[in-house]
């Protein structure tokens, strides 16, 4: 076998070093690599039993409230469970109320009407469903639209009492188109707002006005008024309006002693007791 030469043997070497340096380096950009996959794998799979927990709370808590029972449902949402689902049938066939990956129809109308129902904030909302508060805030927005656009779903057109009708309670009351009445509703509003709508009894709140038909159903409301304002200064508004409550010629409606007799609305009469069960 044939000696190699001193520069030979040099060369040799250089290259074995190099080949060495060049391993090295290889092992630790692939160790380097190899932890950063466990780290992201870790991260990515550390969520995992908080989320499943998260959407377990919010299956429950939907359940509770739409499914359990009617007494919970109508304590909490102010309506029983088959009217609720008749209410996300509307709101999905006439409102264009459309479910998403996330969040399903019964979960939206549900916070919709919680928050209606008990005016509760937006944080509250979103403990007890398990979201975010721009979810509650951006699915409240989404049902008001469905609502405002199925609107005339919800209104009754005003019918009068016709001449010869057999109801007990109404038969006495030809041409009437229903009743109407003022309530309180609490509300939060500014410190500097607050003398303006702090009603008799000493709450804030708001007057509103309701007009129902004869089978209760709504014809007209008004909101806006500040609880100071009598209930007939309210009327004068409703009336006065351009797109208000209008009360066809020859027709009317009852109102309490909180108004006085006028074309339209009819009073009871002063010092006369009255008997529901008569």
């Amino acid at each position: 076998m044939a000696r190699l030469s001193l520069s030979t043997k040099r060369r040799l070497l250089v290259t074995i070093n190099a080949l060495l340096a060049f391993l090295r380096i290889l092992f630790a950009v692939c160790a380097a690599g190899y932890t950063y996959v466990n780290l992201a794998v870790k991260k990515h799979r550390q969520p995992s039993r908080p989320l499943a927990i998260r959407v377990y709370k919010q299956v429950e808590y939907l359940y509770t409230l739409v499914y359990w029972s009617d007494a919970i449902c109508i304590d909490q949402l102010r309506m029983d469970r088959q009217s609720f689902h008749k209410l996300c049938r509307i709101l999905i066939n006439k409102g264009q109320l459309r479910p998403t990956r996330n969040v399903s129809i019964e979960e939206m109308v549900a916070m919709f009407l919680n928050i209606l129902a008990h005016h509760k904030k937006n944080r509250s909302i979103a403990l007890y469903f398990t979201r975010s508060g721009r979810t509650v805030s951006k699915y409240f927005h989404e049902c008001l639209k469905a609502m405002i656009r199925c609107q005339k779903n919800f209104w009754k057109t005003p019918e009068p009492v016709i001449e010869d009708s057999t109801d007990n309670r109404w038969k006495w009351f030809k041409n009437c188109l229903g009743a109407l009445d003022g309530t309180h509703i609490r509300v939060k509003v500014p410190e500097r707002d607050k003398p303006r709508y702090r009603t008799r009894k000493c709450e804030i709140a708001t007057n509103v006005l309701g007009v129902c038909s004869q089978d209760l159903m709504f014809i007209y409301v008004l909101p806006g008024w500040e609880g100071s304002a009598h209930d007939a200064r309210v009327l004068r508004d409703a009336v006065s309006r351009r797109n208000g409550l209008k009360v066809p010629n020859g027709c009317y409606y009852l109102v309490d002693a909180g108004y006085t007799n006028g074309n339209g609305f009819l009073a009871p009469f002063r010092g006369q007791r009255y008997h529901l069960n008569d």
